[in-house]
């Protein structure tokens, strides 16, 4: 825009204020734009780690491995599981336990469906039980009375629902956690777990990987009496020894990773970084991508 201001700016005004009347006539340039125009800099923020590691919404890459989280998988709110028996503190027979659930508001054996089951390794029997003993590799139920072998001693049972592509619910009601014992021994004078204090528990990947199923595999944990927070708890995931701190509970896709066995590591750790104390608060496990 040109301005004529010898047409109307009175006699004597100074030349200067006169610059800056015409200055102020043009809002098209930002702050930024005009710091630059006249070679004076603008301070640019480096994210610290620990802010890059808070962007885990946006997905986070390191060594080649990339990591990141999905919430457009189908939802369940209303889905609600109890475990009627064994009853919590229970002893059972040694041998087979008979485990027994109540469902509601989730189909057992359907197919999950939405964007993620096409992109990840997917059970063709449906959605199902994660049925986890002391923190060990869990077995998928498909039907709400079944029974494994236990051995003889005190345990600790988390279960929940699960959607086809294994991926957990995560919403209260969805999940039990109880400790039991097996056998006629004596039952330890302090359970093996505090079922009221925060757990992690270690849920995907599992065994292997082939095809289309090991371009993006799932990472997914189980969290109890936690939440995940960018100035509170996390999970330290140290994926074939490259660390991403999790601030956010939720499913994540690892992108990345090669062929032949890898290592995952999970670790519940506060705002500090150091290891939040339970049994199973730091577990690792191996997996195979075959291609």
């Amino acid at each position: 825009m040109k301005h004529r201001f010898a047409t109307w700016l009175p006699t004597g005004l100074p030349l200067a204020l006169a610059l800056l009347a015409a200055t102020a006539c043009d809002t098209s340039k930002s702050t930024a734009d005009a710091a630059a125009s006249t070679g004076s800099s603008v301070p640019i923020t480096t994210p610290t780690d620990s802010q890059r590691n808070s962007l885990a919404a946006d997905g986070m890459e390191k060594n080649g491995i990339r990591l990141t989280p999905f919430n457009d998988s189908p939802k369940f709110p209303e889905a609600q599981m109890r475990l009627t028996s064994p009853v919590a503190g229970a002893t059972v027979p040694s041998g087979d336990v008979r485990f027994v659930y109540q469902v509601s508001n989730f189909l057992l054996t359907k197919m999950s469906g939405g964007p993620e089951m096409a992109q990840m390794a997917n059970s063709a029997k449906g959605q199902h039980i994660h049925n986890i003993v002391d923190n060990q590799p869990y077995t998928a139920h498909y039907e709400t009375t079944f029974a494994k072998p236990i051995p003889d001693g005190q345990h600790v049972v988390l279960s929940f629902l699960s959607r086809s592509y294994h991926e957990s619910l995560k919403q209260r009601g969805a999940y039990d956690l109880r400790v039991i014992n097996v056998g006629n021994g004596p039952a330890p004078a302090t359970p093996i777990l505090d079922v009221t204090k925060p757990n992690l528990f270690y849920s995907r990947p599992k065994d292997t990987y082939t095809g289309a199923d090991a371009k993006k595999i799932m990472l997914d944990f189980y969290l109890v009496n936690t939440t995940l927070d960018p100035a509170g708890n996390k999970v330290r995931a140290t994926i074939n020894g490259t660390e991403f701190m999790l601030d956010k509970w939720a499913p994540f896709q690892m992108e990345g990773l090669p062929a032949g066995e890898n290592t995952v590591k999970l670790e519940l750790v506060d705002n500090s970084g150091a290891l939040i104390p339970g049994p199973y608060n730091s577990v690792t496990r191996t997996f195979t991508v075959a291609r």
